[in-house]
């Protein structure tokens, strides 16, 4: 770590646990350190980290893979119902705003889907108020919506208001936190989740892949 405090992310463990992996975030980081940027690439995930996707190659993404669902053209609901999702940990820092991004591909539309939305859930997270929101299994989440046109781009996880304020998340403990990411269209695909409390704060990754 440098004399300025740049935070530097170290994948540290990736355990299995009750079916989703544990990616905790990591830094040399002394007391009143910043918080670290949380980069997670879908390619370091187990399958068991995975509920009804499934792992697609692709040269361009981290470790040659990404997720997706196939596309049958059917509805997807958003949480609470449980449709297919991806479940992981990360080390997350109390009283810090995060953005979250994901690195999105647009499928093909059919039928019904668009193949264009995620719905992201957190546990622990908590608004300004202290109030608990985002909880997995609950009608709170943030939703990612993709542009119509088909390839790869760096998504904003929002609130319904559309406020980006409204779109930060706030944790209320420091310590692992679960990640729930939602299919909300069938032939939805995604390679990197990002939780950012400072570089990417206020605008999206500019690189395809966020170096660790």
């Amino acid at each position: 770590m440098s004399k300025l405090g740049t935070a530097r992310v170290v994948v540290v463990s990736a355990l299995v646990t009750l079916g989703f992996v544990s990616v905790v975030a990591g830094q040399d980081q002394k007391p009143g350190a910043p918080p670290a940027e949380i980069v997670v690439y879908t390619s370091d995930l187990p399958k068991s980290a995975l509920f009804e996707f499934e792992v697609w190659s692709d040269s361009t993404s981290p470790g040659g893979k990404m997720v997706g669902t196939p596309n049958t053209g059917d509805m997807l609901h958003p949480p609470p119902e449980e449709d297919p999702h991806v479940r992981f940990k990360v080390s997350v820092q109390s009283g810090v705003p995060y953005r979250c991004w994901i690195h999105m591909k647009v499928g093909a539309p059919k039928g019904f889907a668009k193949a264009n939305r995620l719905y992201v859930q957190f546990s622990n997270a908590v608004d300004t108020a202290n109030k608990e929101v985002l909880k997995p299994g609950t009608a709170s989440y943030l939703t990612v919506q993709g542009p119509t046109q088909q390839g790869w781009k760096w998504v904003g996880c929002e609130a319904a208001s559309g406020q980006s304020s409204e779109s930060l998340v706030y944790f209320r403990t420091s310590g692992e936190a679960l990640v729930h990411v939602q299919a909300g269209m069938e032939g939805v695909a995604f390679d990197q989740f990002v939780l950012s409390p400072a570089q990417f704060l206020e605008k999206p990754p500019s690189d395809a892949i966020v170096k660790k």
